[in-house]
């Protein structure tokens, strides 16, 4: 079983430069996005030092956000089932988590991690959650059952979250604003989602090429991708990560791959994630209105 989502972001959305923007020398920091491979384009005289500095971001980010470091925030939450003054960075993610799930009728819900736990512990034996497990799992869900404000968040006792479906977007925007704030433009970030912050240093769109077919141009605005079948617990590739809350079951693969463009990625993240459980493209736009400016620029069914 592959076990992070943002393997799809990365495999589906392969970049391509212009012979043009070649000339500008553009600079390219390779590394880890909450364990996956992440990177940022761009082109100055500094781009080393600037790369560096998102770098100690994403990492102080992870610190936050990773589910497999035991001494994250978002681990220690789900150990505890409570966590005082938290991160504003947690408080935010989880708060614009809350927008999506209110935006998707219930169908982004972080909350899954236990029914993603039953599927991987299942996996792990080369076999399936029964109803039993399911139902038990299921039995710890329920964004009802999460309650946050500045001083404190808890969760009901038993529940857990995860923030894979959203998360990857949050630190592309971070990285974003962080070097935005330093006056700086003309940068791709991709951290399982993209950002573009601004356009090409020779001038036009980022061009993003789709695993699914296609490419989007991004100027100044985000991308997210997602799938059914991106990562699967079973070797016959038929269980896919993306879990129903209604249900506990995985997806049903009505689509090869769904990608949305916003002005956050974090947004775009969420939205892609909920739209692999929804059956038709009207209604995947009926939940982008919620939000200004969200565009569905591909939905690929199978």
């Amino acid at each position: 079983m592959t076990t992070r989502r943002r393997f799809l972001a990365i495999s589906a959305a392969a970049f391509a430069v212009p012979v043009a923007a070649k000339a500008q020398k553009i600079h390219t920091w390779t590394g880890m996005a909450l364990g996956a491979r992440a990177t940022i384009r761009l082109a100055h005289a500094d781009a080393p030092a600037i790369a560096a500095r998102a770098a100690a971001e994403i990492a102080r980010l992870e610190a936050i956000f990773s589910l497999y470091r035991a001494d994250s925030a978002l681990s220690q939450l789900n150990l505890n089932a409570v966590i005082d003054a938290p991160p504003f960075e947690l408080l935010e993610c989880l708060s614009l988590a809350g927008a999506v799930h209110r935006a998707t009728q219930g169908l982004f819900d972080p909350t899954v991690q236990p029914l993603w736990a039953a599927y991987a512990d299942a996996a792990a034996r080369r076999a399936v959650p029964d109803t039993q497990a399911l139902d038990r799992a299921r039995a710890l869900t329920g964004w009802g059952g999460v309650s946050l404000d500045a001083s404190q968040i808890s969760l009901r006792p038993g529940m857990a979250l995860t923030l894979n479906g959203i998360a990857q977007g949050y630190i592309a925007d971070r990285i974003a604003t962080l070097l935005a704030d330093e006056g700086l433009t003309d940068i791709l970030i991709d951290t399982g989602e993209f950002h573009a912050l601004g356009q090409q240093p020779e001038g036009g769109a980022w061009p993003v090429k789709l695993a699914q077919g296609g490419t989007i141009a991004l100027t100044s605005r985000a991308l997210a991708t997602s799938a059914p079948l991106g990562t699967v617990f079973d070797a016959a590739g038929t269980l896919g990560h993306i879990l129903d809350p209604r249900t506990g079951l995985t997806a049903a693969p009505h689509w090869r791959g769904i990608s949305i463009t916003s002005p956050s990625a974090a947004t775009a993240d969420g939205l892609s994630t909920a739209a692999c459980l929804m059956k038709t493209s009207a209604e995947i736009e009926a939940s982008l209105l919620a939000f200004t400016g969200c565009r569905l620029e591909s939905a690929i069914a199978t």
